[in-house]
């Protein structure tokens, strides 16, 4: 048990919305993770769904994103995906597909939202994170727009 805790502590300090937090903070964070498992194939998450309510973690193994049925991303340990339905209750707006055996941490929005009220740098390094995926949509909009003219 000792040991998972600090592998989870480990794997969440690597995220960058969790990076500037204290070893206390990443402790009752990873209280409130739970370990998935997802065989090569499987969704985690699809696009357009409600597939539950989850931030992930990438602990081991690869993953695939895919938006419309397109591959934008891959993904490997230290990832994370599920940001915005720490936020939002809204359907996914991805597809994440296990590549490999993969192995996540898995947080869910109302533990989140509680966590992230008692520690505003939590909620500051998330808002600052949606600013950066808003300004990286905005960039590959106007380059799709620049491409079709």
């Amino acid at each position: 048990m000792i040991a998972r805790m600090s592998s989870t502590v480990e794997a969440l300090a690597r995220v960058p919305l969790f990076a500037n937090l204290g070893q206390r903070q990443l402790k009752r964070l990873a209280r409130l993770c739970k370990e998935r498992q997802y065989g090569p194939g499987r969704a985690v998450v699809r696009q357009g769904q409600m597939s539950g309510v989850g931030f992930f973690v990438i602990v081991e193994g690869e993953g695939l994103v895919s938006v419309d049925g397109r591959e934008v991303a891959r993904l490997g340990p230290g990832d994370f995906f599920g940001e915005l339905a720490l936020i939002s209750r809204e359907l996914r707006t991805a597809t994440v597909t296990a590549e490999t055996q993969l192995r996540c941490l898995v947080l869910a929005f109302w533990d989140f939202r509680s966590f992230a009220k008692d520690n505003p740098d939590v909620s500051w390094k998330m808002m600052e994170h949606l600013v950066e995926l808003v300004a990286e949509e905005r960039r590959r909009r106007s380059l799709a727009g620049l491409q079709s003219s």
